[in-house]
């Protein structure tokens, strides 16, 4: 739990000096602030993709850590609810790479706070199954906290495979 709050911490101090340089210029242009924009929930989902990975490597034949897929599990219950609020700014129109797609600013916020509810839902769950220290539980919890991810890719995001 320190560590997730550690992580925490470290997001909240990156952003907050990401603000604060940003105040100190002059304002940016509607390029950069949706390049910026972008780049940060680029980095929320790179890191919650980390903690997934060390969980999905166990379910890989990794060796088994009840303590680490609990661990992750509650850092992406403490990030999931950020997802919508950085998916909000409208990064349409703009000349940045991402495999957000443009349904996401079409009405479809409130869907998207839906589905980040249920990642943290099914990340708790998930880690109270970990708490137990059962290798089978534990692994067969997996699919769950996987498709919490997946509802939204396969809706939201450019299918890449």
């Amino acid at each position: 739990m320190k560590r997730s709050l550690v992580v925490i911490s470290a997001l909240i101090a990156l952003a907050s000096g990401l603000l604060f340089t940003a105040s100190a210029q002059d304002a940016p242009t509607p390029e950069q602030a949706a390049a910026a924009a972008a780049d940060t929930r680029q980095s929320l989902f790179k890191v919650l993709r980390y903690n997934l990975g060390g969980i999905a490597a166990m379910a890989r034949g990794a060796p088994f850590d009840a303590a680490v897929a609990e661990r992750n599990a509650r850092r992406i219950a403490a990030m999931a609810p950020m997802i919508p609020e950085l998916l909000a700014p409208d990064t349409r129109g703009f000349d940045i790479e991402t495999e957000a797609l443009d349904k996401i600013w079409e009405g479809n916020l409130d869907d998207i706070a839906v589905k980040a509810q249920a990642l943290v839902d099914a990340a708790n769950n998930f880690a109270s199954i970990a708490a137990g220290g059962d290798m089978a539980a534990t692994l067969g919890g997996i699919r769950a906290l996987g498709g919490a991810c997946a509802n939204c890719h396969d809706e939201y995001r450019v299918d890449n495979n």
